[in-house]
């Protein structure tokens, strides 16, 4: 797949190239949008029913496990995983191709961040017209309103994906480049992807989704409830700006711009290292961190340095998020993975 343009942030980084309980529910007459309080701000937003976001690692897996082939991977503990051969070469191959510290790429503003929609039973099913990778994409319909809220707004130029959960059928559609149209009712998109959140299982290989890696979007955000409760169960999606022609499974896709084999593949996975202090850090700062070094990040895009996603939402503090700003890169390690590299 080719690349595209790059394109900037609200904070003016680069986005990809293919880039809770609600306090109050609203039921439109097409269906079952369940919208967030203040949707403009967006958050709170609706909780996720009884869905779990892919399941957990196998019961008896070691500690020390290497990182899962599958979507598993996303709420497995690393803290403990191997390291993979090459690891600092990695890093400072990252570092030396970028901007060398953490930077979250959410907060409060409305354009800033990954916005999602839930609904249930009897929403609506629009159709789907892929306008660039529908080869690569899973048919329609969907259950996607046409109010779904799109990433950096309505009149966004950039990624413009849109997230749906549908929590009467526990699965996840994401949509790439998205944009609503009229008469007859129908989205446009790039590219498409169906994700049964209670499967492990991957995109086809070579495939992507509505993200570069081939992965699922919302798994790897940083919500503001989950947050809220004090810890962060789950791997976290992060962009650099120079990648390998290589993917490594759970992703099943890349969009590389080197050969080289120190730069990270798509689905590579890294941590914020055991000995990495976290007494200068408070609150959703703090929470976030630690959960660098359980669960750490998994290689999705390309995209600035270090940036790692998170849902936009009204509540988050700022200040207190510009906290992560202060972890370099080279706090972090690169984990091994179960899978080998495939190469494009």
């Amino acid at each position: 797949m080719s690349t595209m343009r790059e394109l900037t942030t609200p904070e003016g980084g680069q986005l990809s190239h293919r880039w809770p309980a609600a306090a109050i529910c609203v039921a439109l007459a097409a269906g079952a949008l369940l919208l967030p309080s203040h949707a403009a701000a967006l958050g709170p937003y609706p909780d996720l029913g009884s869905c779990q976001v892919f399941p957990d690692p196998p019961a008896g897996l070691p500690a020390n496990a290497a990182s899962l082939p599958s979507q598993a991977a996303w709420n497995q503990d690393i803290s403990k995983a191997p390291l993979a051969r090459g690891s600092a070469a990695t890093i400072a191959y990252i570092n030396a191709n970028g901007g060398d510290h953490l930077h979250p790429d959410f907060g409060s503003p409305r354009a800033y961040g990954f916005p999602y929609a839930v609904v249930g039973a009897g929403q609506r099913q629009l159709p789907i017209r892929y306008t660039a990778y529908g080869e690569e994409s899973d048919p329609g319909p969907f259950p996607v309103p046409k109010g779904a809220p799109v990433e950096g707004g309505n009149g966004s130029d950039g990624d413009r994906h849109v997230l749906v959960v549908d929590r009467s059928s526990c699965t996840l559609f994401e949509l790439y480049r998205a944009f609503f149209k009229g008469g007859p009712a129908r989205w446009n998109a790039d590219s498409g992807a169906r994700w049964d959140l209670g499967s492990t299982a991957l995109r086809p290989d070579s495939w992507t989704s509505a993200d570069a890696a081939g992965l699922p979007i919302f798994p790897g955000l940083v919500r503001y409830d989950e947050v809220a409760t004090g810890h962060v169960d789950h791997a976290i999606r992060v962009t650099f700006e120079s990648t390998r022609d290589a993917w490594v499974h759970p992703a099943s896709h890349c969009a590389g711009d080197t050969s080289n084999a120190s730069a990270p593949a798509m689905g590579t996975r890294l941590r914020l290292k055991a000995g990495y202090g976290l007494g200068g850090f408070s609150g959703d700062a703090r929470t976030i961190s630690a959960a660098l070094k359980r669960y750490g990040m998994i290689v999705a895009d390309n995209g600035s340095n270090w940036f790692f996603s998170g849902a936009s939402d009204r509540r988050w503090d700022d200040e207190n998020l510009n906290q992560l700003k202060r972890i370099p890169g080279s706090a972090f390690q690169v984990v091994k993975s179960a899978a080998r590299a495939h190469a494009c």
